[in-house]
């Protein structure tokens, strides 16, 4: 909703700091005022979606990673180095990302691609009832290599696009 209206608002002015579009007069009265109260907004809203993002986060990496250890909420040190870890990690990215449109880029490219291909063909490789047949266990794995075969030439064709924008000229 917030990407929405800053679209409608900014269309193709839109900058990669979506902060940023709100240093230039909006031409209206209290404009100044107006942009403060949304940047304000803009980082309530970041604190406080972020836990709600976070906890999951952190849960379903644990699972993947220790799955028959004990619950995480019974284990401080694994808690703190996971929640650590992850952190780090978010801090890392938000630093060395050069711009939000190249993270949109990668995330785009791999959830469009799992969510149309992978997921539910693994669905149907669970088959827990036994409805699916010999045949259509063979077209889901075919369906997971085509999709990600393709997710890696999108993933390669997006970094390869940034490191071209990026590099140096060779003369």
């Amino acid at each position: 909703m917030t990407s929405l209206f800053g679209f409608l608002l900014f269309g193709d002015a839109t900058l990669d700091d979506v902060l940023a579009n709100f240093d230039a007069d909006l031409g209206i009265p209290f404009g100044y005022v107006l942009n403060d109260a949304v940047r304000v907004s803009y980082a309530a809203h970041l604190m406080l979606v972020f836990p709600i993002v976070f906890y999951p986060l952190r849960l379903n990496l644990d699972g993947l990673l220790f799955p028959s250890a004990r619950p995480l909420t019974s284990d401080n040190l694994r808690f703190g180095l996971i929640s650590t870890g992850l952190i780090a990690l978010i801090f890392l990215g938000a630093n060395f990302i050069p711009s939000i449109w190249d993270a949109f880029q990668f995330t785009g490219a791999t959830a469009a691609v799992c969510i149309g291909f992978i997921f539910p063909a693994a669905i149907t490789l669970g088959n827990r009832h036994g409805i699916a047949t010999k045949k259509d266990k063979i077209l889901c794995i075919f369906m997971i290599s085509l999709a990600v075969f393709s997710n890696l030439v999108a993933i390669y064709s997006d970094a390869y696009a940034l490191f071209k924008k990026n590099g140096s000229p060779r003369e």
